[in-house]
């Protein structure tokens, strides 16, 4: 059985990256978490500076990992001693040569849909870092649009917000039941929607898909 959704998912990975190569993103297929390690440190060099969004993915490859056990530039958030540093850090990733991150949903024909509270992902997405740098499971690629919007709003945030609800106070419907409830709740992780459908200059959002489950 595992082989054939590893199959259907390889299939399916080919029509996807004709699809979003015709959106001007630059697509690549890997099987596993080691070749997608191995594909993003082909695109990240010692030279550039490198920064991330929240990304249970990119984490799950191992990239964050090596890249700060192995002399690379890092913006890391991670390492603020306090909120006013931790901001400084995340705007100077703005402004990173390489952004990691992840999606919550693409459809089938190349739109790729992103959820976010704070918006620094989503910021540096549309704007700023000079390549982004995504890492894909196949697990979130869906038919339609609609269908990535719906994935992003009823699985990858409840849980991204359960997560979240580990290290920080949200309290929102979603972490209590499991299911979004469209809520105002100033801790919702769903301030921001952003669909991405063409990548601008050309190549500068790189989507590396991987035939596992990453993520959420």
């Amino acid at each position: 059985m595992e082989n054939i959704i590893f199959q259907r998912r390889e299939l399916l990975a080919q029509k996807l990256i004709t699809n979003l190569n015709k959106r001007h993103f630059e697509a690549f297929y890997v099987e596993n978490k080691n070749e997608a390690l191995s594909k993003a440190l082909e695109i990240i060099s010692k030279d550039e500076t490198t920064s991330w969004g929240g990304s249970m993915s990119v984490e799950e490859i191992g990239l964050i990992d090596y890249l700060e056990n192995n002399g690379y530039k890092t913006f890391n958030r991670a390492k603020a001693n306090n909120a006013d540093e931790k901001r400084e850090i995340v705007i100077k990733g703005l402004s990173a040569d390489n952004f990691l991150m992840s999606a919550n949903a693409i459809s089938e024909d190349g739109e790729i849909v992103n959820i976010d509270g704070h918006g620094n992902r989503l910021s540096a997405l549309c704007y700023g870092p000079k390549k982004i740098i995504m890492i894909v499971g196949m697990n979130k690629i869906v038919k339609t649009l609609d269908d990535a919007i719906v994935r992003a709003r009823n699985i990858a945030a409840p849980i991204n917000a359960k997560r979240v609800s580990n290290y920080f106070e949200v309290d929102t419907p979603c972490v209590k039941s499991g299911s979004c409830a469209d809520c105002k709740s100033p801790t919702s992780i769903c301030s921001q929607i952003l669909i991405t459908r063409l990548s601008w200059p050309e190549k500068r959002i790189k989507v590396i898909l991987v035939n596992e489950d990453l993520g959420y």
